[in-house]
């Protein structure tokens, strides 16, 4: 049994405390965040000395935005030398909130000793003379072996910086190096710049960084174009939102791949702490958020950025995803269709309602959508991807020759894209319609994609039904091999291990695939590995 150990001369009750930290641990795997966290400041109230309950304390307050919570966790941790490498930085979001210069100083210092976010130093102890009174602006070591790290945040820092000291031409060579330096997304940074550039009467120049065609700066342009006053946030930057900047933009960089992990969540909520009104850090936040598992605070993030402001077009789509983690897919469907309906909603309005549909099965209603978003490009240059989107769902519906057309409208536009030739190939095979030809695409998609399980599943099937049996079974292990936990493929080579004569490794891949299969395909499975090999048993 876990025992917490009770602080000298204190009165603890330690049944009290170990109960709160058990709700707490238990709250968390359930998916609760908000009762383990209650749960872990009750256990923190009662036995202040456990380094078990500071840790889970502080790694919970900062997922659920309680800074308070959070600095005492910290504290406590780092009084035993536990303090994860992220609470330095939440205390320099302290010592800048409360503008103390020296502690923010000596906690950089400190950050630079830890080596994890030493890189970051220059550009902090620049923002952090800001706050002084006395400017210097951050200067990278080319010589330090994370410098090409450091430049990658440089530019905005210094576009920021000459912003606000008012000088212009510096101010706008900078953020064109620093959208120079971004290919994913840059709707947020284009709206900050523009904000800044708008405050300072460069209206022309802050219009010039939003496009006209785009929905997400509608409201930005019309306000600027009407010289509505703006806010004061838009002609100042604090040390507080320099840092916040920083970190919102870390938080975003290391999560780019899609990846869930905490960290990415911890700076967008440090971030936040540091720079509460700034929406940047919410909307990462919200994205993460949802992505990690917690879509209620995904959901508190997003409606925390005013949806009548510039930014609330982006915090808006970050609240239909957040919806639709939490299971609220109604809410989620509506709010993204109410997005798409706008005038110039980009393409990834629609793409994103027309999921929300096919996860739903109104396949009519997601190929309109996935048509929607072509009618921004030209006829010969619409992404294939689209395409895909809107042949899948108009398959799964059931217009398998308006889906063939358009499937094959993608595959002359993208002829080299596995993707694309793998459905158009496995589509056929199913309803035994041009095989030979289908089986040629599958053949190229595999050797454009060699290891991709889905697409050797693929091949293996189209040869087994067009008879190659020999041909099918080794490319429908490779294929189980790749993907162990796939029902489909471990039922297609049990088939044709089955045909093959290999009677006992048939029954064994259906038994693989039964222990993932649902519904009808579990009770074929079963039938099978029972009965053997009938013509109704077969896969579909």
């Amino acid at each position: 049994m876990l025992m917490l150990p009770a602080m000298a001369g204190a009165s603890v009750d330690p049944g009290s405390a170990l109960h709160a930290y058990m709700r707490g641990r238990l709250a968390d795997g359930d998916g609760v965040p908000g009762l383990a966290l209650s749960s872990y400041r009750a256990a923190l109230d009662e036995d202040p000395a456990s380094p078990q309950v500071a840790r889970r304390s502080y790694f919970q307050a900062i997922i659920s935005g309680d800074m308070t919570l959070a600095l005492r966790s910290a504290a406590l941790l780092e009084s035993d030398g536990l303090l994860p490498r992220d609470g330095t930085l939440l205390q320099i979001a302290d010592a800048l909130n409360r503008k103390d210069w020296p502690g923010a100083r000596l906690l950089v210092d400190r950050m630079v000793v830890e080596g994890n976010f030493a890189f970051l130093a220059p550009i902090m102890r620049s923002w952090i003379s800001v706050g002084e009174g006395r400017y210097a602006p951050p200067v990278i070591d080319s010589a330090d072996r994370f410098a090409s790290l450091a430049k990658r945040y440089l530019d905005e820092h210094l576009a920021f910086q000459a912003l606000r000291k008012g000088d212009m031409e510096s101010a706008k060579a900078a953020i064109n190096r620093a959208l120079a330096l971004r290919t994913g997304e840059m709707a947020e940074l284009r709206l900050l710049f523009a904000g800044q550039l708008a405050a300072r009467g460069a209206r022309a120049d802050a219009l010039a960084l939003l496009p006209e065609d785009e929905a997400n700066f509608a409201q930005a342009r019309a306000d600027i174009a009407r010289g509505k006053p703006l806010s004061a946030r838009n002609r100042s930057q604090t040390a507080g939102q320099g840092f916040a900047r920083l970190l919102t933009r870390l938080a975003a960089d290391i999560s780019s791949d899609g990846s869930t992990g905490s960290l990415g969540i911890r700076l967008a909520r440090i971030a936040s702490f540091a720079d509460p009104d700034g929406p940047a850090a919410h909307i990462v936040a919200a994205d993460l958020l949802s992505r990690a598992g917690y879509a209620a605070y995904g959901i508190e993030q997003a409606r925390s950025v005013p949806a009548t402001g510039w930014h609330g077009a982006l915090a808006q789509a970050e609240l239909v995803e957040a919806l639709a983690a939490a299971g609220r897919q109604a809410e989620a469907i509506s709010l993204a269709r109410a997005l798409a309906a706008v005038p110039n909603a980009e393409p990834e309005r629609h793409v994103r309602l027309g999921q929300l549909l096919a996860e739903e099965k109104d396949y009519a209603a997601a190929a309109s959508a996935f048509r929607a978003a072509q009618s921004a490009y030209p006829g010969n240059a619409v992404p294939w991807a689209l395409l895909l989107f809107e042949g899948s769902a108009l398959e799964q519906g059931a217009r398998w020759n308006e889906a063939r057309a358009v499937l094959e409208r993608a595959a002359k536009l993208a002829p080299d894209e596995p993707t694309v030739l793998n459905y158009l190939g496995y589509a056929q095979i199913e309803r035994r319609q041009n095989m030979d030809v289908a089986l040629e695409l599958l053949k190229k998609a595999s050797a454009l994609k060699p290891q991709d399980a889905s697409i050797s599943d693929s091949l293996g099937w189209a040869q087994f039904v067009t008879g190659d049996i020999d041909a099918a079974v080794p490319i429908l292990e490779r294929a189980a091999a790749g993907a162990p936990a796939d029902a489909a493929i471990n039922e297609h080579l049990g088939d044709a291990l089955w045909a093959a004569g290999r009677r006992y490794e048939a029954r064994y891949a259906w038994r693989a695939a039964a222990v993932f299969a649902e519904g009808e395909t579990a009770q074929r499975l079963a039938a099978k590995a029972k009965e053997g090999m009938k013509p109704e048993y077969a896969a579909r």
